[in-house]
């Protein structure tokens, strides 16, 4: 694994555990402030809320790098090679084109957020600051998408260089470069 790579994995788990932390500990401290002490804060909720919602949207990029979304594949273990390879890839551009519609509209979002002038109940916090994670997000699960799509590409080319026809082929575990 490339330095970029690893220091890329670690921005990613960095930021996606960091916001869920203080979301977490925003909640305790809204918690202890008031049932212990009896002085509930308004502004606990609406700022953990948003921290948590941050947390969890950075995270869907490292369950893709990780293999950890949802999948079936009950159908695609009975396929053959070469449709579990068109499926592959097939996977990876609908989620480059998902990622390409989720930023774009996100940035629309944010863009009449910013014009209107929105801003937070409690806190007062623009609004197209807290929508910003949408482009953010979109952008990291976009690079993702594509790493993947290219490292499943490298490794399917990679078999075909390197190993000799063999008619009878046994069944490969194609789940680590799997895009779904």
């Amino acid at each position: 694994m490339s330095r970029a790579r690893k220091m890329w994995d670690l921005v990613e788990d960095a930021l996606a555990g960091t916001f869920l932390s203080v979301g977490i500990a925003l909640i305790l401290y809204g918690v202890v402030m008031r049932y212990a002490f009896n002085e509930p804060k308004a502004w606990v909720e609406e700022v953990a809320n948003y921290t948590i919602v941050w947390g969890a949207l950075l995270g869907v990029p490292i369950a893709l790098r990780n293999n950890h979304h949802i999948q079936v594949d009950l159908l695609y273990d009975k396929m053959p090679d070469s449709i579990k390879r068109f499926m592959d890839i097939f996977s990876g551009v609908m989620g480059i084109v998902f990622c390409l519609f989720y930023t774009y509209y996100g940035y629309l979002l944010v863009a009449k957020r910013y014009t209107s002038g929105m801003v937070s109940m409690d806190v007062g916090i623009p609004m197209w600051l807290v929508y910003m994670i949408l482009p953010i997000s979109g952008i990291m699960f976009l690079l993702r998408f594509i790493d993947k799509l290219m490292m499943m590409l490298k490794e399917k080319k990679a078999q075909k260089e390197d190993q000799p026809v063999n008619v009878m082929k046994g069944k490969e575990d194609h789940h680590d470069a799997r895009i779904v």
